[in-house]
C-alpha cells in the first residue's frame, strides 16, 4: 500500500468516525433538549400556580377588608372559606410541583443572604 492508499484508507475511517460521532451527539442533544423542555414546562405551570395564588390572596383580602369594616368575625363568611379552600388546593399543587424538582436535582442553589453593613451608634 502505497502513501496515498494508505491516507485514503484513513481518511474514509475517520468520516465514518465522525459521521458516528454525530449522530451520538445528537441523540445526547435531543435528550438534553427534552429534559430541559420539560423542565420549562413544569416551571411555567408553577408560576402560574403562583401566579393564581397571588389573585386569590388579594381577592382574600379585599373581602376580609370589605366584611371587617362591616361584620365583626369575617372567618364565618362563605366566600372567605371558598376563597381559603382555593388558596390551600394551589398551595398544594404548588408544593407537589416544586418538590419534583428538587428530586431530579434540577434545582438551584439559592444564593447566600446578603449581609446589610449596620453602623454602630
Amino acid at each position: 500500500m502505497n502513501f496515498w492508499e494508505k491516507v485514503e484508507k484513513d481518511l474514509q475511517k475517520e468520516i465514518k468516525a465522525g459521521i458516528a460521532f454525530l449522530k451520538e451527539s445528537t441523540a445526547v442533544i435531543r435528550k438534553k433538549a427534552e429534559e430541559v423542555s420539560k423542565e420549562g414546562k413544569r416551571r411555567q405551570v408553577i408560576f402560574q400556580l403562583k401566579t393564581n395564588v397571588r389573585h386569590e390572596i388579594a381577592e382574600l383580602g379585599g373581602r376580609v377588608y370589605d366584611l371587617i369594616t362591616t361584620q365583626d368575625f369575617p372567618v364565618k363568611d362563605k366566600r372567605v372559606k371558598a376563597i381559603a379552600a382555593r388558596i390551600k388546593k394551589l398551595e398544594t399543587q404548588l408544593t407537589k410541583l416544586e418538590g419534583k424538582g428538587k428530586t431530579k436535582g434540577t434545582a438551584k442553589k439559592t444564593p447566600a443572604k446578603r449581609r446589610l453593613k449596620t453602623k454602630k451608634v
